[in-house]
Order: structure tokens, then C-alpha cells, then sequence
């Protein structure tokens, strides 16, 4: 934990806000100190003012008295009058060679002690002069008071950031420690095991939740991957047994090899293309096809699909036909498009059954561009709608028909890549297979 980024995060900002402490301390005792002395030496200068009038108006026995009553005042100025022959005729203050104007002093104390006073000389007709000063030492204690307070604020901060930082820390490495530890687990082969969400939304919590999203996918995938080799395993026993029995059969019966030989070609065929679609599949899934994404028109698209096989349909005595809008643009493969509506059509083209009435269309719905193959077939259960994306699901009845059940797995692949929905509807009667692309 004391390794933890947030714990160093935490001492930085401790850091900083004791150092922004120090700073303000330090521009608040200089504003304050200037601001005292600013005050003290206006007290000075206007009672020096004041006993200056006093002379004037009152002459010297007014400026005696006055000096003598505030020397008797509690927490008065200091003063001091000096005839014009030096002599110290009120006060204790004197003037001690010092020049008229502002000077600091050694004045002696009551206890013996001496004490450095802020004094002006001020010049009085006659040849007098007055002396008037304060002792510095308030501006000192005041100075000290700030320095004792900010040295407090700094200590508060530096304990707060630390045990702040110290708690903070502590909570993310628990946090931390519980996504790893998920981790650590998936790695021992437990892809049940998720990571944890407070509810709070914060950083932490949404990327748990965008790794829970992920540890699903892949669940999902590995689901698949167990469920596509099984499946992989099922449906080429039958084509390699069949393969097997043919080859034996044409090494034992020369009359029959050309015929054994032309139906292996066949079966070889069939499980070079379940391969082949598997590729295909993979290949999708992976995004590598998004680099030939372009402003594609559905409609177009369609139209073409449905002329190309209308032959088909007739053949089969079946209609085929297109409805919708003129033109739909959507952002995509053409290739793959084409590929996944091919696939729809085929399969409705194969299993909706002679004389059925098969539409391909485009649309919106809600905005959003849908295009859809819908026939009036027999159709399937709605329990088994959703099962008929999986990789080499295949109705009971469908089995004897050609195909490698992958279809409607390329189908829901293709989709994907291109951010769009695949579902299959009851079309009452028969069945509508509709892809929804995002809105653009």
C-alpha cells in the first residue's frame, strides 16, 4: 500500500497545500505587519499633532499638563518635552542627539530594563522639542500571534493530508486488491467470478463495471467456442464417416470407385465449405472487415438480391419481391451486406416451402434504418427463434436438407460488426428475419 499511486497522490497534495500554507502565511504576515506599522506610526504622528496644537493654542503650561495627564493614563503613548536648554522638563522620553522626524530608540523601562521605541521629534516654536514613541514590541506579538496560528494551520494540514491520504490510499489498494484478485481468479479458470460494485459510480465502480461487461463477453465467447467445437465435432462425424465408407467401398469394388470417388469429392466439398464459413465467421467477429465500411444504399442493394434471385423463386414456384423505401443509406461493407441479405434469402427461399410469398424490404423504425425477409411459410417456435443464430443449430426437420446450419450465424456476425440487431418475428403466418441498424 505505500507503494500505491494514491498514496503518493495523496503526499503530493499534502505537499502542496502545506507549501500553499507556508505561502499565504508568509504574504499575510507581510500585509499584516505593514498594515500595524502603517497604524502605529498614524498614532504616533497624530498625537504629536495634537500636543503641537496644544502648544500653539495653550502654550507650554497646557503642553505640561497635558504630557503629565497622559503619562499617568494606562496604555498611553510614551512622551517626552525638552526646553531649549536640553532639560527634560515632562515625560520620560528624551531626545538623545536624535534628528527631528522618525527614529528608533533605547528607552529604559520602569523595571530597569531597556526597550526599542518607534519615536518622532517633533519641533515646538521656541527651541522645544517633543518626543512621542511607542513601543514596538505590540507589533512584534502581533507578529508572533500569526506566525504561531499559520504554524498551527500547517501542522493540521500535514496530519489531515497524511491521515487523509493514508485512509484514502488504504480504501482504492482494497479496491484495487479485489480487481486483481478477480483477475487472479478468471486466470485459475473461474469465468464466474466477477468484480465487485459499491453503487457509488465513481472511477473504480464504472471500471468494474466495464470490466464485468468484458469477463460477460468473454464468457460468452468461450461459451461459444466450447459450444462451435462440439458442434464442429457432430457435424463432420456423419461427412468423414461417410467419406470413410465410400473410399472403402471403391478400394474393395473397382466397378463402384468412380461413383465412390465422385461422392467423396463431395463430401469433401461440403466440410472444405463448413470451414470455410468458420473462417468467414471468425474473420467478421474480429473487425477486420471495418476498413471497407462507405455510405452504402440498402435499398439498391436489395433490389439487386431479389432480381438475381427471382429465377430461383419461380423455379420453386415461389414469388419473390421487394418493398419499401427508394433509397436507405447506411455506413457498412457492401460485400458483407450483400452476403448477409443473400443468406436470409436463401434460407427463407428453403425452408418457407413451394408457393410461398417471400418480401424483402427496407424501412424505418423509430429512425433507425431495419431491413427485413419475411415469408408466409410454416415458420418456427418462438422457443427456438433465438437458437437458430448459434453456430450449427438446425431445426429436426431441417436436418435432412443441405446446409451446414452457419447461415444465420454469418448472418448475426455480419450484423454485429456493423452495430446492427438481428432478430427473427412471427410473421403470422410464416416467418420475418428483420436486421436494425444503429441510427446514424
Amino acid at each position: 500500500m505505500f507503494r500505491s499511486t494514491s498514496l503518493r497522490l495523496a503526499a503530493l497534495y499534502t505537499a502542496v497545500f502545506a507549501l500553499s500554507v507556508v505561502a499565504l502565511g508568509a504574504i499575510t504576515l507581510f500585509t499584516t505587519r505593514a498594515a500595524l506599522s502603517e497604524q502605529f506610526d498614524a498614532r504616533i504622528q497624530a498625537e504629536a499633532a495634537a500636543l503641537s496644537q496644544e502648544f500653539r493654542t495653550e502654550g507650554l503650561d497646557g503642553v505640561l499638563q497635558a504630557v503629565r495627564e497622559r503619562d499617568r493614563t494606562p496604555g498611553a503613548l510614551d512622551y517626552g518635552l525638552v526646553g531649549p536648554d536640553a532639560r527634560q522638563l515632562a515625560g520620560r522620553l528624551t531626545p538623545s542627539g536624535a534628528a527631528t522626524g522618525w527614529s528608533t530608540i533605547q528607552a529604559q523601562q520602569r523595571d530597569g530594563e531597556t526597550e526599542p521605541l518607534r519615536v518622532l521629534v517633533v519641533a515646538l516654536p521656541g527651541g522645544y522639542r517633543l518626543v512621542v514613541g511607542d513601543d514596538e514590541e505590540r507589533i512584534e506579538a502581533l507578529d508572533g500571534a500569526v506566525l504561531r496560528g499559520f504554524a498551527w494551520a500547517f501542522a493540521g494540514v500535514v496530519v489531515l493530508g497524511v491521515a487523509g491520504g493514508y485512509a484514502l490510499s488504504r480504501d482504492v489498494h482494497r479496491r484495487l486488491a479485489a480487481i486483481s484478485g478477480t483477475a487472479e481468479a478468471i486466470i485459475d479458470g473461474d469465468l464466474s467470478r466477477r468484480v465487485p460494485v459499491r453503487g457509488s459510480s465513481d472511477d473504480l465502480d464504472r471500471l468494474a463495471e466495464t470490466i464485468n461487461r468484458m469477463l460477460d463477453r468473454i464468457s460468452i465467447l468461450m461459451e461459444s467456442l466450447r459450444q462451435v467445437s462440439n458442434d464442429i465435432a457432430h457435424d463432420l462425424r456423419t461427412p468423414l464417416t461417410r467419406l470413410r465408407q465410400r473410399l472403402e467401398t471403391g478400394l474393395a469394388v473397382e466397378a463402384e470407385r468412380g461413383e465412390a470417388l465422385e461422392g467423396a469429392l463431395g463430401d469433401l466439398d461440403s466440410i472444405l465449405e463448413t470451414f470455410a464459413a468458420l473462417l468467414r465467421i471468425a474473420q467478421i467477429e474480429g473487425g477486420r472487415r471495418r476498413a471497407a465500411f462507405r455510405a452504402t444504399d440498402l435499398a439498391a442493394l436489395a433490389r439487386t438480391v431479389v432480381d438475381a434471385f427471382a429465377p430461383s423463386a419461380e423455379d420453386a414456384r415461389q414469388s419473390l419481391r421487394f418493398e419499401g423505401e427508394e433509397r436507405l443509406t447506411v455506413e457498412g461493407d457492401p460485400e458483407l451486406l450483400t452476403q448477409m441479405l443473400v443468406n436470409l434469402v436463401e434460407n427463407a427461399l428453403r425452408h418457407a416451402g413451394e408457393g410461398a410469398a417471400i418480401r424483402v424490404g427496407v424501412g424505418r423504425e423509430q429512425g433507425a434504418p431495419v431491413l427485413w425477409v419475411a415469408d408466409d411459410g410454416p415458420g418456427v417456435p418462438a422457443a427456438e427463434r433465438e437458437r437458430l443464430f448459434d453456430r450449427f443449430y438446425r431445426l429436426e426437420h431441417s436436418r435432412s436438407t443441405p446446409g451446414s446450419g452457419l447461415g444465420l450465424a454469418l448472418v448475426a456476425a455480419i450484423a454485429r460488426l456493423h452495430g446492427a440487431e438481428a432478430r427473427l418475428h412471427d410473421a403470422d403466418p410464416g416467418l420475418e428475419a428483420k436486421v436494425s441498424f444503429p441510427t446514424a
